[in-house]
């Protein structure tokens, strides 16, 4: 194979999925112009042709890429696969700000249309980093590993950790770029929040939040808030959350095709946890290349062994014996 048909094959997407989320996430993918092909599935194939079609239009002012709907076989030599099929948020009942499962409500719905993807794409692209973008991400990525895949991202916290310093910068009047924050554990309800590693420019955030008029114990209830029901506050008023994920999953895959090395908070497998969980990693073509670990809080550290305990559960729901089935 010419260097240019390797070069090309490592630059292609497989999305699976053309809902709202896998639609948001192939147009970022398409504005940021990391890829040079990309193949879009979905359950129903006429809808995957007309997005498809729909955006071919809109990439002519894009960087040079090839999209196109297809089907399984066609995403062999895929260096990444998203996949964000599956029942959403709205549709699954998981909006009830008061129901501690949160995200977690989905799994057993969401296992059963994994189950009808993963043999399919493990026959033609084994070796692909597979993104799950899917709610719950994170036990369904271990559910990913059970199939035997062994490059398994889940979207993780990276957005929610996006939303946290936005909330911050909000309160500080500054760009949220130069808001220094991470949210840790479960992409759901029991996610935790670094406030004693939170600064602003190196500058620690107890110092930076003695500028505003609310009490720091006031702040950190309202940040947490907005940011833990983010999502359930978006669908109550555009019926989905899309956007910023697609935003955030298409960086990732961006990552990912250019061996970024990039150090974002995302969920991949954490042998002391035992689960899929998020934590600052390297992210490469390879997918996660190394897990840090994150001086904490004793509070912190506690509230995040929690979180893998909530995770374990989730996983635990899954049964292993019926995988392939």
């Amino acid at each position: 194979m010419s260097v240019i048909c390797r070069r090309e094959k490592q630059m292609k997407i497989g999305v699976i999925g053309a809902g709202a989320v896998g639609s948001a996430c192939l147009l970022s993918i398409v504005m940021g112009g990391c890829a040079r092909e990309i193949v879009v599935l979905n359950r129903n194939r006429k809808r995957a042709i007309a997005v498809a079609t729909d955006m071919q239009y809109g990439a002519t002012l894009s960087s040079a890429v090839d999209i196109r709907d297809g089907d399984y076989p066609d995403l062999a030599g895929a260096a990444l696969v998203m996949i964000t099929a599956g029942v959403n948020e709205k549709t699954g009942g998981a909006t009830d700000r008061s129901d501690p499962a949160g995200r977690l409500k989905l799994l057993d719905q969401n296992v059963d249309v994994y189950r009808q993807i993963l043999p399919q794409l493990l026959r033609v692209a084994p070796e692909a980093v597979v993104l799950v973008v899917t709610d719950p991400p994170d036990p369904l990525a271990d559910l990913v590993r059970m199939f035997g895949f062994e490059r398994v991202l889940s979207s993780g916290t990276f957005l929610d950790s996006l939303r946290f310093r936005f909330h911050l910068a909000r309160q500080l009047n500054v760009n949220p770029n130069y808001v220094d924050a991470q949210i840790l554990g479960e992409h759901g309800t029991s996610q935790v929040f670094l406030w004693s590693s939170a600064s602003l420019a190196g500058v620690p955030l107890s110092d930076a939040l003695q500028r505003t008029d609310r009490s720091r114990e006031e702040l950190q209830r309202s940040i947490e808030h907005d940011v833990r029901y983010a999502n359930i506050a978006i669908i109550e008023g555009n019926q989905a959350s899309q956007f910023g994920i697609g935003i955030v999953s298409a960086r990732i895959a961006e990552m990912v095709l250019r061996d970024e090395r990039a150090v974002i908070p995302i969920g991949s497998y954490n042998t002391d946890y035992g689960v899929t969980i998020s934590l600052p990693s390297i992210v490469g073509r390879k997918g996660v290349v190394q897990i840090l670990e994150p001086q904490m809080s004793g509070e912190e550290r506690q509230a995040l062994a929690r979180s893998a305990d909530t995770l374990r559960n989730a996983v635990s729901r899954i049964q292993v014996g019926k995988v392939h089935a």
